[in-house]
């Protein structure tokens, strides 16, 4: 079953708990009250799906006001079809005006990604691609993305990396993107951007948590990761 799917129907079978939990059992109809046992594939998935969609509510508000463009962008990075925008914008909406805090859910995405740091730097990714929709990363928007990363768990040194990322691929520094100092030798930026690589994998992504239908995000991280390296190789005359 598709992830939007679960969303509307058996949300109920993967119960989680906490606000995150509270949101996909009020699309199901009802509020979850039980746990899940255990730390199934098919529960991450949605605990994910329900996340990022909450905080991506939460953030579309942090410059005043939600355009059209971020919700756009929305709907085209996470893959929604025509006939399950209504389970995903009754999560968004209940999110916007649900007086649980961002940092609800955040920190309940942290506690249940807290073995796959890769998965929670994609929802950060994610926040990021509808924050820069509308053209204009907004200094509330920027705030809102370096607290989400700071509650999950990521340094100032993480967040910019991330953020280089996000700047296009001829701004990002390109050391900056893969996490290296510009002193390291050409074996050991190689070695490092392998390890990213493999890391961040889209199949290794999905088997962490992430949905199929998230990939996007995944694809063009790597994507990011790679042009970085190719920069760098360039510059160095590898």
């Amino acid at each position: 079953m598709s992830i939007w799917g679960k969303l509307g129907g058996a949300a109920a079978g993967f119960a989680f708990g906490g606000p995150l939990g509270a949101l996909a059992g009020a699309i199901a109809g009802h509020m979850l009250d039980r746990q899940t046992e255990g730390e199934s594939p098919a529960k991450k998935q949605v605990a994910f799906t329900i996340g990022v969609i909450a905080l991506g509510a939460k953030m579309a508000k942090a410059d005043g006001v939600v355009t059209r463009d971020e919700v756009e962008a929305f709907k085209q990075v996470f893959q929604i079809p025509p006939h399950e925008m209504k389970n995903v914008a009754r999560v968004f909406d209940l999110a916007k005006t649900d007086v649980a805090g961002f940092e609800a859910y955040a920190g309940q995405l942290a506690s249940l990604f807290s073995d796959s740091p890769q998965t929670l730097e994609s929802v950060v990714d994610g926040l990021f691609h509808i924050a820069k929709a509308d053209g204009v990363l907004h200094p509330n928007e920027l705030v809102f993305l370096n607290s989400v990363a700071h509650i999950f768990g990521f340094s100032e040194a993480v967040f910019a990396r991330i953020q280089a990322r996000h700047m296009g691929p001829d701004k990002g520094d390109p050391y900056e993107i893969l996490g290296v100092d510009r002193s390291r030798s050409d074996a050991e930026i190689k070695s490092t951007y392998r390890k990213l690589v493999v890391e961040n994998h889209p199949d290794k992504m999905i088997a962490q948590g992430m949905p199929e239908e998230f990939i996007k995000i995944a694809t063009e991280k790597l994507a990011r990761i790679n042009e970085a390296y190719d920069r760098i190789e360039q510059e160095r005359g590898l």
